[in-house]
């Protein structure tokens, strides 16, 4: 690290799905201030899912002085700004004013689906083809076709360039730089079923496609690289922003999985697993290819699986079932039995996702019988979440070919050590849990500092991880594949179930 740093901070914003984070980390990667401010959740239809951009924008501006103030830093002191963002979510605001014509739609939301099954029917190998991305309505393209589409008068206004479109990063950045900086990098934008992750930019025949025109586009940038400054009366300083990337892809970068081959999941709402591919894009049917980031002049690809409903399952045993009141208990209920007992949870609240794709399957518990108890339950939402896992897992080897020798994981249920402890079971696998779990934050932090050298290279990065735990699996094989293939048949009965609703009158 050069010595003008000597006393510097990195600051990252981690814009998420239910909060806006800010986390200050030191020289040696450690924190040194966090701040946290919650937003709400918006459901004007079922399965329907928004956000208010201005709430999130609040939010993150307090949490910036939130980390700030509990560090007791002065913004002049912070060498450069990284941002990470939920992705796919996609907000439309005036390019004068600033003000968001309609509410984020967020990654989650299904309101596009008859779009993206026409879309499928009619361009789904061209759309793979290009974009690495499985059509789904968890994309932001078909979001923006409908936003265009359904709101009076906003497509006319976009084709006078009076509109801008973003992802939360794009939107973030355009904020804080008062409004001169309109950009994306390459990894959000590889997420939004318009960007062509041969040539690192839009694409105009999926453009015309999705009736999408390219001037309300961001411009795509390396994920390490001088945006733009911070507006002083915003910030307090003119501060860099030097780093922007997706979540699941600032995760990786931050468990320092920079080596091809390596692989890392992240344990939120969802669960998403990514190898890094390095400079190949790997083709597969089922894993999405994307884009992992851009360093200077060289790109980083990954394979990924996205597992929609994970940690929103223990949450549903919170708040629906009221079967545990914090999700620490799980662990303890869990524990209380051997196994489930022939129990098995798929939790398809809203479709499954890679490997399935199926927007149509939904949850089931099966297995019950009069001695199934709330324990049972439990263990078998720990044991779904390990199953998903190898169901991506699975398809990586098979595309790739690539031998996996162990999992590095983070995330809010990686603190759970016997979901770490099932998790190597089910997978066969040694499961790494580091020191510092705020990887996606890291990862955004890391970019930021390559870019304005405040750390040289990967390397010195590399350097600075740290193992906290190891798990190390005890189940035989033969064990492993019967409680497998078994599961295997639990998601088969959970396949196209809406669609037999839909069919019989009951939605």
């Amino acid at each position: 690290m050069s010595s003008e740093f000597e006393d510097a901070y990195l600051l990252a914003l981690d814009e998420g799905t239910t909060s806006a984070r800010a986390i200050l980390f030191n020289r040696e990667s450690k924190i040194s201030g966090l701040g946290q401010h919650s937003f709400s959740q918006i459901y004007p239809k079922p399965g329907w899912v928004e956000h208010n951009p201005e709430e999130i924008w609040s939010a993150q501006v307090m949490a910036i002085k939130d980390s700030l103030k509990s560090s007791h830093v002065e913004p002049s002191r912070v060498a450069a700004i990284g941002v990470t963002n939920q992705r796919e979510t996609v907000v439309l605001w005036d390019k004068l004013t600033g003000k968001p014509v309609y509410n984020a739609i967020v990654w989650q939301c299904r309101r596009t689906a008859d779009i993206v099954e026409e879309l499928k029917a009619d361009y789904g190998d061209l759309f793979k083809a290009k974009t690495g991305l499985v059509p789904d309505s968890y994309f932001s393209g078909p979001k923006v076709k409908w936003l265009l589409d359904n709101v009076p008068g906003l497509r006319d206004r976009a084709l006078r360039g009076e509109i801008l479109f973003g992802t939360i990063d794009s939107f973030l950045i355009w904020k804080l730089t008062g409004g001169k900086e309109h950009a994306i990098d390459y990894s959000n934008a590889s997420r939004t079923m318009m960007f062509n992750i041969h040539r690192m930019d839009w694409d105009e025949e999926l453009l015309e496609i999705l009736g999408i025109p390219e001037g309300i586009l961001p411009e795509p940038k390396p994920s390490s690289y001088i945006y733009g400054y911070t507006d002083p009366e915003i910030f307090g300083a003119s501060v860099p922003i030097a780093g922007d990337i997706g979540d699941q892809q600032a995760a990786l970068f931050g468990q320092a999985a920079f080596e091809e081959g390596m692989v890392k999941c992240t344990y939120g709402t969802g669960s998403f697993l990514l190898m890094n591919t390095g400079s190949k894009p790997y083709k597969s049917e089922k894993l999405l290819t994307t884009v992992a980031w851009g360093v200077g002049n060289e790109v980083t690809y990954a394979l990924e699986g996205s597992i929609f409903i994970t940690g929103a399952a223990i949450q549903w045993l919170r708040e629906a079932l009221e079967i545990i009141k914090d999700a620490s208990e799980t662990e303890f209920l869990a524990s209380s039995v051997k196994s489930a007992e022939g129990v098995y949870f798929v939790p398809a609240f809203v479709g499954l996702g890679a490997p399935y794709w199926d927007q149509y399957a939904r949850g089931l518990i099966i297995g019950l019988t009069r001695g199934s108890g709330k324990a049972h339950i439990v263990r078998a939402t720990l044991e779904a979440i390990a199953y998903l896992t190898r169901d991506v897992l699975e398809k990586m080897r098979e595309d790739t070919g690539i031998k996996i020798l162990e999992l590095r994981v983070d995330g809010g249920a990686s603190k759970n050590d016997l979901l770490m402890q099932i998790q190597a079971d089910i997978l066969g696998l040694r499961i790494i849990r580091p020191l510092i779990l705020e990887t996606t934050s890291l990862g955004a932090a890391y970019l930021a500092g390559l870019a304005t050298g405040y750390w040289r290279n990967l390397s010195d990065i590399a350097s600075m991880w740290k193992i906290e735990r190891e798990f190390k699996p005890k189940m035989d094989e033969a064990e492993r594949e019967k409680l497998y293939k078994v599961w295997k048949a639990a998601v088969e009965r959970s396949l196209g179930w809406a669609r037999i609703l839909k069919e019989a009158g009951i939605e």
